[in-house]
C-alpha cells in the first residue's frame, strides 16, 4: 500500500496556495462573479474547536466548486474584534484588549490556514484596525446627517430638511421623528437659536441622542443587548443586571419597518428566519386613540389591534416604566406603587413578556374615562406591558386576551361579555366570529365591522384614527466600554456636533484603567486631554459589537481603499454576498441592523442593491459528548477537619437511585464506601464514617474529556488532574474500572468537552476533519461529534490514494476505460455536482466511498476516469486533488481546472440483475439486457450451473419471469 503522508502534502499546498495568491480575487473580471462569505468569528482565547469550522468548511467547498466552475469567486475573511471578552481579561489582567486581540488572531489564523480554506486573505479586515474603523465612524456620521422622508420613502441628506424648515416650517414635512417634535413655521425656525435647531433636528436624525430604558450591568460597567442578558445576569459571567433610564445614541431603524418586512419577500433565506425577523418586527393594523383621565388634565394614549372589544375594556394597564405612573399615583398607592415599580422594571422584557403564572400589578389609584361610555376605569401598573412597544399603555379587554383575563381574575376586576359567540367561564376568547353585544353603537356588528365603524367615530370625536404601528423599537447604539469603536461627536453645550471627516479615524485613547470611572462615567472618561482643539468634550461611550458587523461584507469588495469605504467599481461589480453562512443566533442582531444600514446606503447613493445577502444558510451545531464523574456529597452530624471527595462509578450511581440505598443493595454499597473511607481517614487524620451520616446526595461533575475513553475514566490522569483531587476516594465497577455517565451538549470550554481541530488535523490530516464534518448529516442540522466514525473517513482518503499507486509507486494507466468504469465516474460527478449546487455535502461522501470502492473492485487506475475524479475530490479534500493533480502530470494548481462534466448515456441501465429464486428461495442473481425476450431469459437461467444444481436433475414445472424484476423457477 502505497504511503499516505499527509502531513507532507499538506504543508506544501498550503505553503504553495500562499506563495502563488491561489485565491486571490480580481474586482475587474469577464468571469461571472460570486461572493462567498462566513459570517466573521469574535478571535475568543480558546481558539477554534472543531464545531467552528462546519460552516467555513461548506462555503469553502462551493467557493472552490464555482472556481472551477468559472466563477470569480471572493471568498474572504476577517474577525469582528471588538468585544467584551478581551475587555474584560484587559481589566483583570492590566493588558490592553488590542494586544490580546491581536494575540488571539494569529492563534485563529494558524487554525484557519491549517485547515486549507480557499480565503483571499489580501483582503483581511479587523473591525478594531483604525483603518477599518474609520469607515465605520464615517457611516455613522452619514446617518448622524439624515432623515427619513415617508413622502420619498427613504433617507435623504439633513441639509434638505434644514432648507424645507427655512422656506415653509414643518407644517408639510412627513417624516419618521420623536413623538414630542413640536410643529413650527419657517419664521419661527428662523428665529430659532442655533441650540434650538439642533435640538430639533436631533428628533429627526437617523442618529440620535434620546433618554431610554437599557439593561446595566454595574459589575461590568456597561449597557448590555437583550441577547447579552440571559434570566436577568449578563451572559458574560453571570452579574446582576438591572434596567436604568440612560442617555444613549440610537439608530431609527424603526422609520425602516415596512421596508425590511417587504425585502424578506425577495431574499432566499431560511423562513424560521424570516419569520423571527417578522416577529421582531411585529406589524399591527389597528387604531390609536386618549383616554382621558378623571380629575387630571393627562390623557392616556393606546393602541389596540381590537377596537371592537372597546366596551369590554375594565381597566387600564401602564408599564412600570411609564411617565405617567409617577404623576397619577394617589398618596394612599404611592408607597406600593413605588415598590411594585422597582422591582418590576429591573425584570428583563424577555421575562416579563413569557411569565405568565406568577401575576402581579399595583392599583394607582387613579380613573380612566371610557372615550364613548364616560364610565370610570381603574388604572393600573402591571408589568407585562412594556415601555418600548405601542403607547406602554394597554385597554385591557379580559373578554378576549388571556393576559388580561388572568390579571382580571387574580385582582377580582369585571370581565364583561362582548360578543354573542364568546365562551369566557374559564378563559378569554378572542374570537372573530359572532356579533357585538353590551358595545352600545357597536351592537349587531360583525367584530371586523365594529373595528371599523369604531375608527370612524374616533375620528369623528378627534380623539384618535387608524394606525399602522411596529414593535421593533429603534437600537441603542452605544455601550459604556472602553474595547469598541468611538464616536466621532464633541459636545457644545450639550449638543452633539459631529467632527470633520479630515480627524478619522478618531482613535482609542490610551486609558490607565479599562473600568468606569469612580463616578460612573465611562472609561475614556479616563482619558487625558479627550476634547477636541477647542476643548470641547468628545463624546464617552463607544458603538456596540454590531457597528463594523453591519457593513464589513462592503468592506472586503475593497479592502484597502483609502479613499472611500469602497470604490465605486468595486461595489458595482460585486454588489452583494451570494451565499453567506452562519448561526441562526444572528437573526434579529447582526442580520436585522445589517439589512437597515443596506438600505441606508442604497438610499444614499452609496450602493446599488438593498440587501447584503441573497442566500443564507444556518450551519448546525456540533454538539460535544460531555462526560461526567459523579460526587458523593456526605453531611453529618460531627464536625469533620477535612471533606473527602467521593467519585461514585455511574453503575454504583445507577444501584442507588434504583435501591435508594435500602436492602442487601445497601448493604453491598455502605460495605465499598466505609472501606474507601477507611482509606481516606488514615491519609487525611480524620474520622469519617458512613454511619454517622445524616444525609447524602449525588452529583454530576463535568470531566475533561481528555481523561475518558469509551467512557472509562484515566483514574491516575483524573487525580493528577486538578489539586483537589489528587486524594480522591474514586469508587469503580467490580471489574476495576470507573465508568462515566455522557450526554450531548453545546460544545464549551466550561463543560471539558472541547475538541480541539488541532489535535484531529495531527492524527488524521485537514482532509480528513473536511470531509468528515461534512459527513457528520445535513449541514443545517445539529449533530454530536464523535470520533469513533473518523477512521472511515480516513481510510477512504487512503483507498483514493491508492487508486493512483501501486505498491509505493505512482501508476495511472493511459489506457481507454470501460463502459462500467465511465458509468462509475459519471454517476459520481452527477452526484457531486448535483449535491453541492443544493447544498447536501453528507451524502457527496458518502458517493465518494462508494465511487472508490467500486473503482478498486474494478482495479481501475485508468487516467480517463481518475482525473476527472481528482477535480470533483477537490473541494471537499484540496490538499490530497492537488497533490495527485501534480504526480498526473499538471504544473499549475488544481484549482485553475474546470469541473468535468457528466454524459447521460453512461447513467443509462443496459442490465437488470434478477434474483433467481428455486421455490420461493433466491438461490442466484443473474445479469440480463434489458431487452431480453423472456424465453432467452428463461432458456440462460436453467442452463445455469447454479440453478442446475439446485434443480437436482427434476424438470420444472414452470419458470415465471417477471421483466426487470424476479425470475422464479417452480419444481
Amino acid at each position: 500500500m502505497a504511503e499516505y503522508n499527509f502531513k507532507e502534502i499538506e504543508d506544501k499546498w498550503q505553503s504553495y496556495w500562499q506563495q502563488n495568491g491561489s485565491f486571490r480575487a480580481d474586482n475587474k473580471s469577464d468571469k461571472p462573479k460570486f461572493y462567498s462569505l462566513d459570517m466573521f468569528p469574535y478571535p475568543s482565547g480558546a481558539g477554534l474547536h472543531v464545531g467552528h469550522p462546519l460552516g467555513y468548511i461548506a462555503s469553502d467547498i462551493v467557493s472552490r466548486y464555482k472556481k472551477l466552475n468559472g466563477f470569480n469567486v471572493l471568498h474572504p475573511m476577517g474577525f469582528d474584534a471588538f468585544g467584551l471578552p478581551a475587555e474584560q481579561y484587559a481589566i483583570q489582567t492590566g493588558q490592553h484588549p488590542a494586544i490580546t486581540t491581536e494575540q488571539n488572531i494569529v492563534r485563529y489564523k494558524e487554525q484557519l490556514k491549517n485547515i486549507g480554506f480557499s480565503f483571499d486573505w489580501d483582503r483581511e479586515v479587523q473591525t478594531c484596525d483604525p483603518k477599518f474603523y474609520k469607515w465605520t465612524q464615517w457611516i455613522f456620521m452619514q446617518l448622524f446627517n439624515s432623515w427619513y422622508n415617508q413622502k420619498s420613502d427613504k433617507a435623504e441628506s439633513i441639509d434638505q430638511l434644514i432648507e424645507a424648515f427655512t422656506t415653509d416650517g414643518n407644517a408639510n414635512i412627513q417624516a419618521k421623528c420623536d413623538e414630542d417634535t413640536p410643529n413650527f413655521t419657517a419664521a419661527e425656525w428662523n428665529a430659532f437659536d442655533e441650540k434650538q435647531q439642533q435640538e430639533i433636528l436631533l428628533k429627526y436624525r437617523l442618529a440620535y441622542l434620546a433618554n431610554t430604558t437599557v439593561n446595566w450591568c454595574p459589575a461590568l460597567g456597561t449597557v448590555l443587548s437583550n441577547d447579552e442578558v440571559k434570566d436577568g445576569f449578563s451572559e458574560r459571567g453571570g452579574h446582576p443586571v438591572i434596567r436604568k433610564d440612560m442617555l444613549q445614541w440610537m439608530m431609527r431603524i424603526n422609520a425602516y419597518s415596512e421596508r425590511l418586512l417587504q425585502g424578506l419577500e425577495q431574499i432566499d433565506w431560511p423562513e424560521p428566519i424570516k419569520e423571527m425577523q417578522r416577529n421582531w418586527i411585529g406589524k399591527s393594523t389597528g387604531a390609536e386613540f386618549e383616554f382621558k383621565m378623571d380629575s387630571y388634565e393627562k390623557t392616556i394614549s393606546v393602541f389596540t389591534t381590537r377596537l371592537d372589544t372597546i366596551f369590554g375594556v375594565s381597566y387600564i394597564a401602564l408599564a412600570p416604566e411609564h411617565a405617567l405612573v409617577k404623576e397619577i399615583v394617589t398618596e394612599d398607592q404611592k408607597e406600593a406603587v413605588s415598590q411594585y415599580v422597582e422591582v418590576a422594571k429591573n425584570r428583563s422584557e424577555r421575562e416579563r413578556m413569557t411569565e405568565v403564572k406568577n401575576i402581579t400589578g399595583a392599583f394607582t389609584g387613579a380613573y380612566a374615562l371610557h372615550p364613548f361610555s364616560g364610565e370610570k376605569i381603574p388604572v393600573w401598573v402591571a408589568d407585562y406591558v412594556l415601555a418600548g412597544y405601542g403607547t406602554g399603555a394597554v385597554m385591557a379587554v379580559p373578554a378576549g386576551d388571556q393576559r388580561d383575563y388572568d390579571f382580571a381574575k387574580h385582582f377580582d376586576l369585571p370581565i364583561p361579555p362582548i360578543n354573542d359567540s364568546a365562551v369566557i367561564d374559564d378563559k378569554a376568547d378572542p374570537t372573530w366570529e359572532g356579533k357585538m353585544i353590551n358595545s352600545d353603537f357597536l351592537n349587531g356588528l360583525t367584530p371586523k365591522e365594529a373595528i371599523k365603524r369604531g375608527v370612524e367615530e374616533l375620528e369623528k370625536k378627534g380623539i384618535g384614527s387608524g394606525k399602522i404601528n411596529y414593535r421593533m423599537r429603534d437600537a441603542i447604539f452605544t455601550r459604556q466600554r472602553y474595547w469598541g469603536e468611538p464616536l466621532p461627536v464633541y459636545f457644545k453645550e450639550g449638543i452633539p456636533y459631529l467632527m470633520d471627516e479630515s480627524k478619522l479615524p478618531l482613535i482609542l485613547p490610551e486609558v490607565d484603567k479599562y473600568l468606569p470611572t469612580e463616578d460612573g462615567e465611562p472609561p475614556l472618561a479616563r482619558a487625558e486631554n479627550w476634547v477636541t482643539e477647542q476643548g470641547y468634550a468628545i463624546e464617552r461611550s463607544t458603538m456596540p459589537g454590531w457597528a463594523g458587523s453591519s457593513w464589513y461584507f462592503f468592506r472586503y469588495m475593497d479592502a484597502h481603499n483609502e479613499q472611500e469605504f469602497a470604490g465605486k467599481d468595486a461595489l458595482d461589480y460585486w454588489q452583494n454576498v451570494d451565499l453567506y453562512i452562519g448561526g441562526s443566533e444572528h437573526a434579529t442582531g447582526h442580520l436585522l441592523y445589517s439589512r437597515f444600514w443596506t438600505k441606508f446606503l442604497f438610499d444614499r447613493g452609496l450602493i446599488k442593491v438593498e440587501e447584503p445577502f441573497k442566500k443564507l444558510i444556518n450551519q448546525g451545531m456540533i454538539q460535544g459528548v460531555s462526560n461526567f464523574t459523579y460526587r458523593l456529597n456526605l453531611t453529618s452530624d460531627e464536625d469533620q477537619k477535612a471533606t473527602p471527595e467521593i467519585y461514585l462509578s455511574k453503575g454504583i450511581v445507577d444501584r442507588i437511585k434504583k435501591s435508594n440505598l435500602t436492602g442487601a443493595e445497601k448493604a453491598i454499597i455502605e460495605k465499598i464506601i466505609t472501606q474507601s473511607l477507611v482509606e481516606f481517614n488514615s491519609a487525611n487524620s480524620t474520622q469519617w464514617k458512613f454511619d454517622n451520616l445524616l444525609s447524602y446526595s449525588i452529583s454530576p461533575r463535568h470531566v475533561d474529556i481528555s481523561l475518558v475513553k469509551n467512557d472509562i475514566l484515566d483514574v491516575e490522569g483524573f487525580k493528577n488532574w486538578r489539586p483537589e483531587l489528587t486524594n480522591a476516594i474514586v469508587i469503580p465497577e467490580s471489574d476495576k474500572k470507573y465508568i462515566c455517565g455522557s450526554e450531548v451538549e453545546k460544545m464549551s470550554k466550561s463543560k471539558y468537552n472541547v475538541v480541539n481541530p488541532d489535535d484531529i488535523i495531527e492524527r488524521y490530516g485537514a482532509d480528513t476533519l473536511r470531509m468528515y464534518e461534512m459527513f457528520l448529516g445535513p449541514l443545517e442540522q445539529f449533530k454530536p461529534w464523535n470520533t469513533n466514525g473518523i477512521d472511515g473517513v480516513f481510510k477512504f482518503l487512503r483507498r483514493f490514494w491508492n487508486l493512483f499507486h501501486t505498491d509505493e509507486n505512482f501508476m495511472v494507466s493511459e489506457e481507454a476505460p470501460t463502459n462500467e468504469e465511465l458509468k462509475v465516474l459519471h454517476k459520481t460527478i452527477k452526484k457531486v455536482k448535483e449535491d453541492v449546487e443544493n447544498y447536501s455535502f453528507n451524502t457527496t461522501v458518502s458517493e465518494f466511498m462508494i465511487c472508490t470502492n467500486e473503482l478498486t473492485s474494478l482495479k481501475c487506475n485508468k487516467r480517463q476516469v481518475l482525473e476527472p475524479l481528482v477535480i470533483a475530490l477537490s473541494p471537499y479534500a484540496p490538499h490530497t486533488a492537488e497533490e495527485l493533480w501534480q504526480k498526473l502530470g499538471h504544473d499549475t494548481s488544481i484549482s485553475k481546472a474546470s469541473f468535468p462534466s457528466y454524459d447521460e448515456k453512461y447513467l443509462v441501465e443496459s442490465t437488470h440483475e434478477y434474483p433467481v429464486s428455486v421455490n420461493g428461495k433466491m438461490r442466484a442473481k443473474i445479469s440480463f439486457p434489458l431487452d431480453m425476450p423472456k424465453e432467452d431469459i428463461e432458456q440462460q437461467v436453467l442452463a445455469s450451473e447454479t440453478i442446475q444444481k439446485w434443480l437436482e436433475g427434476k424438470t420444472p414445472k414452470k419458470v415465471i419471469v417477471v421483466p426487470n424484476k424476479i425470475v422464479n423457477v417452480v419444481i
